[in-house]
């Protein structure tokens, strides 16, 4: 019964830790404690141009969190970005960071926070999934898969 049972629990960890492996998930990317994304997406354009990402990033936990970047195998850099409209005039600007308050989220929409991929990979394709590992200041990550969308967001 010992040997069977030590298997058994030897199938179980061999099992979890080849699903972590492939999925790309591990310990160090849980990220913080009751922050989660909702609906991420990355806008599909072609090569030459940038191409934006959006989400909804939920902090459930007590305390504030610090998005400070992002990175995917999709772009060659990944950048925090919002644009603004001040009196007719567009204008966009790089975030060192961004602020997700305890109990609340922070939407990164297009027109306002959102995710700058430059240098685009072939993976970016609308019909395709992509990773996105956001980083906190804390030091945690947490990698979350996103839908590739065209231009048009669909």
């Amino acid at each position: 019964m010992r040997t069977g049972s030590c298997r058994l629990f030897h199938g179980a960890a061999t099992a979890a830790f080849l699903l972590a492996a492939l999925s790309g998930a591990s310990a160090a990317d849980s990220g913080p404690a009751g922050v989660s994304v909702r609906d991420g997406w990355m806008r599909a354009l072609p090569s030459s141009v940038p191409s934006g990402g959006y989400f909804t990033l939920q902090n459930k936990g007590g305390k504030a969190v610090i998005l400070t970047g992002a990175n995917s195998p999709a772009c060659g850099m990944l950048m925090l970005h919002k644009s603004e409209d001040k009196g007719g005039m567009s204008s966009m600007m790089d975030m060192a960071e961004v602020s997700v308050p305890a109990g609340g989220s922070v939407s990164f929409t297009p027109g306002g926070y959102h995710l700058m991929c430059m240098d685009t990979t072939p993976a970016l394709k609308p019909g395709a999934t992509v990773p996105v590992t956001l980083q906190f200041k804390s030091g945690e990550k947490l990698t979350v898969p996103f839908a590739v969308r065209n231009a048009a967001g669909k």
